[in-house]
């Protein structure tokens, strides 16, 4: 049994609400661990036909939400990663869909072998177990993160933003639906039914020991405490300070619709691009195209001592820009010194999660390739496929910048271990 669906605010026993949230998730675990692909692909298909078939619903909450964060004063970056419209409700069933179309991993053998001794050993996939999820202002990140856990055998806790409450709940009412068809436990995926920030403190302690692994999806101050305060492991980056470097051998026009995309798709994304490098070799030529392009198209600049002289309208650029992640139409611009140049400013200044070259040249693409110590790095390709669904995910978790266990963006695969199985004959050890 698990806590109803209902707002825990004011109980007064929030903690005993939610440590009955993480029991009812390690119940529902064990038996998602053991559940065949096809009841759990049974699931997917519902619950992606119950979000079209929601979508009224869904779509009249989140109007709730993104009119209560407007008078609030939200951001327009923010309106934009908070609001819904039909194509990306369509866009959450479509996932959910594509989830449902990757190879099961769980029980697949990643591995084997046999001793001198005749012991046979094999490295199977296994579910991490319980997945607790905590997001701002993404509604669909409730479908993306409950698809993925499902899937990969896992048991999800969400526990959405204050600012799209009601969104997440309608999204959660569907997924259930999905569940309850396929004969799976409801609280395989379980929202968190509170706005109490108490709750997030609750989750990082662990839940008893009942939250195997924290992924965390959101601002830097939301981020930084996961990492501060959690108990458990955690997926995550802090920051998307991604970088786009226009090599001497780029050709303008692939520079110019790379770097416009990277920058403007969407300003509010992590693998939005925020800091532009030119290479000196060609800023004669590229530079004010590239810099003008961006003016015109509602991004401000800021600039170095160099891009500042091609155009009034560039700003100055100071050291703390290098490093900031803008979430918005603004983008820092530095010319460097070649290929080694653009590296050493991305070493000192970004934070290993998604940086691109466009250049015409393959020994320059390699080097950057190489030795881009990022997450994610690309050749003539935007900042922008910094995304699951991009990699043939499906969807993601998140993006992990860490260097154990996943790194880049967090799949079906990435949320599973792997135990031993050994089978011997009789075997002891002398």
């Amino acid at each position: 049994m698990t806590a109803p669906l209902k707002s825990i605010e004011g109980t007064g026993d929030l903690a005993a609400a939610m440590a009955a949230i993480g029991r009812g998730a390690r119940t529902a675990a064990r038996i998602l661990a053991l559940a065949p692909a096809a009841q759990k692909d049974h699931a997917l298909t519902a619950m992606a036909a119950a979000v079209r078939a929601q979508a009224p619903a869904i779509l009249a909450a989140n109007a709730e939400d993104a009119d209560e964060a407007r008078k609030g004063g939200a951001t327009g970056a923010f309106i934009d990663r908070l609001v819904l419209n039909g194509a990306r409700i369509e866009g959450m069933a479509a996932g959910i869909e594509t989830v449902r179309g990757l190879a099961d991993p769980v029980g697949t053998t990643i591995d084997a072998w046999t001793r001198p001794n005749g012991l046979n050993i094999e490295r199977v996939r296994v579910p991490l177990g319980v997945i607790g999820i905590i997001y701002e202002s993404r509604p669909n990140v409730t479908a993306d993160a409950g698809a993925l856990s499902l899937k990969s055998g896992n048991a999800a806790i969400l526990r959405g933003g204050s600012d799209s409450a009601r969104s997440s709940r309608a999204i959660h009412a569907a997924l259930v639906e999905g569940l309850r068809e396929a004969g799976l436990p409801e609280a395989a995926i379980q929202l968190v039914p509170t706005r109490d920030r108490a709750a997030v403190g609750l989750m990082l302690a662990g839940l008893d020991g009942n939250i195997d692994v924290i992924v965390p999806r959101g601002g830097k101050s939301l981020v930084a405490r996961v990492q501060t305060e959690a108990r458990v492991p955690v997926f995550a980056h802090l920051e998307g300070n991604c970088h786009i470097y226009v090599d001497g051998a780029a050709a303008l026009d692939m520079a110019k619709t790379v770097v416009l995309n990277a920058k403007m798709r969407r300003t509010g994304v992590c693998g939005a691009a925020e800091t532009l490098l030119v290479d000196r070799a060609i800023a004669k030529t590229h530079l004010k195209p590239l810099v003008e392009m961006l003016l015109a198209a509602g991004c401000e600049v800021r600039g170095d001592e160099a891009t500042r002289a091609i155009d009034t309208r560039v700003k100055t650029a100071t050291e703390d820009d290098w490093a900031t992640e803008y979430l918005d139409a603004i983008i820092a611009v530095r010319v460097v010194d070649g290929v080694a140049g653009a590296i050493e400013h991305i070493e000192s200044h970004g934070s290993h999660h998604t940086d691109a070259i466009v250049t015409d040249d393959a020994a320059a693409a390699n080097k950057f390739l190489t030795e881009v110590d990022s997450a994610i790095v690309l050749h003539n390709a935007s900042t922008q496929f910094a995304d699951g669904g991009e990699f043939g995910f499906g969807a993601e978790i998140g993006i992990a910048t860490g260097r154990l266990h996943a790194r880049g963006p967090v799949g079906v695969e990435q949320l599973t271990t792997f135990k031993y199985r050994i089978r011997g004959n009789g075997q002891i050890r002398p």
